[in-house]
């Protein structure tokens, strides 16, 4: 039997999108700066050493701090359910390979793609961006930035082969639908924006 599609709310699957291309932008410019500045874990040489790249990584990250901050909102407000409960973490040990289990795995697995953008983005902003140019390798934030998009970049893979297992492709292609509710048009985002500067609740 197929299963039925679920309904992905319109600002979730509009920000998820936007969220997932600029850190695909991020993870691909970065580790061409890292490949053509560094290469100590290994390299594969694509590139000469470019200052432009730096510059490049830099202006999509600065798009995506934005982004994210409405992302992580939208997230707590509107998806918390596909977030890690208190006590999920705990109970992995209780009925593994149970369907249970495995949405426990898969929301902490999203918390864990929240956290390592937020470890990502925030060791990015406290880097000199002279740092490499001037041979400057290592320093914490930078080793932090490393680190932090490495764990992104299992966190999504990994992502990505928890919603086919819970959801299927129903799950994934629920994030591509066009349509939303009455209620989500984006008619009256403006008279929602305004309500909510009116009287502020996350």
């Amino acid at each position: 039997m197929t299963k039925a599609q679920p309904y992905q709310p319109l600002l979730i699957r509009l920000f998820h999108g936007i969220n997932a291309l600029l850190i695909i932008a991020c993870m691909i410019t970065g580790f061409l700066v890292y490949d053509s500045w560094d290469g100590r874990f290994g390299q594969l040489g694509l590139t000469v050493e470019n200052r432009s790249l730096i510059d490049i990584h830099g202006t999509f990250a600065f798009v995506l701090f934005f982004v994210f901050l409405v992302f992580l909102i939208v997230s707590i407000k509107l998806g918390k359910n596909h977030l890690a409960k208190s006590d999920d973490l705990g109970k992995l040990t209780n009925k593994v390979g149970e369907n249970i289990w495995w949405y426990r795995l898969h929301r902490i697995v999203n918390t864990t793609i929240l956290l390592s953008a937020i470890l990502s983005i925030g060791s990015g902003k406290l880097q000199d961006e002279n740092w490499l140019p001037n041979g400057e390798m290592n320093h914490i934030w930078y080793y932090i930035h490393l680190i932090g998009w490495l764990v992104m970049l299992l966190a999504i893979a990994t992502h990505l082969l928890m919603s086919a297992k819970v959801g299927g492709y129903p799950l994934i292609l629920s994030m591509f639908n066009a349509k939303y509710l009455p209620q989500e048009s984006p008619k009256l985002w403006p008279e929602k924006i305004m309500a909510w500067l009116k009287n502020p609740r996350i």
